[in-house]
């Protein structure tokens, strides 16, 4: 019988150590996920550009609530890194680098003919 019990609670860590899968990001969630860590840092729970551990406790649990999602820390940690490169792309392409612009109004870039 003791025997069983190890097992099972073996079986049990190898289940919970598992890969998860990849997490699936829709335009809703990633504008969800963004409101969130706006909040978070607004609530002070991100200095220097960091976020601290009571603000990704918060961002994690606010969001797997809002979307019925079960990401864990390390999938919305790599969210968060994807889309901090993706934005320091859009502004090395819009204006600083290129001489390109973004009108808000019409949503699109301006550039001049040359």
């Amino acid at each position: 019988m003791s025997k069983n019990i190890v097992r099972d609670a073996q079986d049990a860590r190898e289940e919970s150590n598992k890969k998860k899968g990849k997490a699936m990001w829709d335009d809703a969630n990633v504008e969800t996920f963004i409101s969130i860590c706006v909040i978070e840092t607004l609530a002070g729970n991100q200095t220097g550009g960091h976020r601290n551990r009571i603000g990704w406790k918060n961002v994690i649990k606010k969001f797997n609530d809002l979307t019925q999602r079960l990401y864990d820390r390390k999938q919305i940690k790599n969210k968060w890194t994807a889309l901090k490169k993706e934005w320091q792309l859009w502004t090395s392409l819009v204006g600083k680098e290129t001489g390109l612009e973004w009108d808000p109004v019409k949503q699109t870039i301006i550039a001049s003919d040359e």
